[in-house]
């Protein structure tokens, strides 16, 4: 057998010196084909590494098997392992991913959704962009047919299934880990409104400072993007007030790190004298120095609970909507050590 080609069920039939049409029912497990001739298919088909034609197949049934999956960036570290739990997920079960890249933009987001070829789509998995304040383009989706499952940043008003971490209680960890260190003046640099998981960290935030009877000023709350560069403006604007927060729980990990390189510029000992937490646990968490603490986020898991369950609304129509939220972890590291000397 040429090593260049894929084995066909020809190619089986050849070998075991029986029909086409006994090889292909023999490997579809129909009713009509003993056991004995099914047994010597299966072992032919794994001895010549017999793959099926999903193309082939996906014409006949009018399925592709193929997942499209937006996200608004590959370099990130989060995205980058949710879509490790995607692939092992779809892969074991058949289907290909095609990746759509939306730049955390509204407009290429909705020029990817108008142009997909919905014909060579089973399903769609989205996290979708920061600044998104219409999703009206999924639910068009939705309603030819094809399903949706979001993950991550989630359009709430939209009704399929949602995979998220718990931000809210991820959020109350970070808080009071920073308030347990001694750190009474505690800021939130949030990410955009109007998104949900921004909305649920922020009231784990303030809803800890609460509880404590710690003080909640409006000017220690500053909403922007999630690059390094927005920690770093956050935090200058906050050392430039009047009345200086002496910690500093931001939205993600590359906020927390813009965050520590202003600091340090300004010579503020972090941990001993300044405290910071991040949510994410990016590799470069452990690099910068000190090292941050952070909240671990169940990346690897989103991705394989989203195509999971992706894969149950395309085999179940009727799949009953689910929203799963999948708790974090606090890593404690320098970044929040009174003791810590650099």
């Amino acid at each position: 057998m040429p090593k260049h080609r894929f084995v066909t069920i020809k190619d089986i039939a050849k070998v075991l010196k029986i029909s086409v049409s006994t090889v292909s029912r023999a490997l579809r497990d129909t009713y009509d084909v003993n056991q004995e001739t099914r047994t010597k298919v299966m072992e032919a088909a794994a001895q010549m590494n017999y793959k099926p034609n999903y193309n082939a197949i996906g014409l006949a049934k009018g399925s592709s098997h193929n997942i499209g999956i937006v996200i608004p960036f590959i370099t990130n570290y989060y995205f980058s392992t949710v879509i490790t739990g995607i692939q092992e997920v779809a892969f074991s079960k058949g289907y290909n991913i095609i990746l759509f890249i939306s730049n955390d933009s509204p407009e290429r987001e909705l020029s990817i959704i108008q142009d997909l070829s919905i014909s060579n789509l089973d399903g769609l998995m989205v996290t979708i962009s920061s600044d998104s304040d219409s999703c009206e383009h999924f639910q068009k989706i939705i309603d030819q047919g094809i399903p949706v499952v979001f993950f991550d940043r989630v359009a709430n008003k939209i009704k399929t299934s949602k995979v998220m971490q718990d931000d809210f209680y991820g959020a109350i960890e970070a808080v009071e880990h920073l308030i347990e260190n001694g750190y009474k003046k505690i800021a939130h640099i949030a990410g955009p409104k109007g998104l949900i998981f921004t909305e649920r960290r922020l009231q784990g935030y303030l809803g800890t400072l609460k509880k404590n009877d710690l003080p909640i000023r409006e000017e220690w709350i500053i909403h922007s993007g999630f690059s390094q560069v927005h920690g770093e403006e956050d935090t200058r604007q906050l050392l430039n007030l009047d009345e200086r927060p002496d910690a500093i729980f931001a939205v993600n990990d590359r906020k927390a790190i813009g965050a520590m390189l202003v600091l340090k510029t300004n010579k503020i000992a972090i941990g001993k004298d300044f405290g910071v937490v991040g949510f994410t646990n990016d590799p470069m968490s452990t690099i910068i120095s000190p090292a941050l603490t952070t909240i671990a986020e169940p990346a690897l898991e989103i991705g394989r609970k989203s195509c999971e369950l992706l894969i149950k609304h395309i085999l179940k129509k009727n799949f009953i909507f689910e929203e799963v939220i999948i708790p974090g972890r606090l890593i404690v590291r320098e970044s929040t050590n009174r003791h810590f000397i650099a």
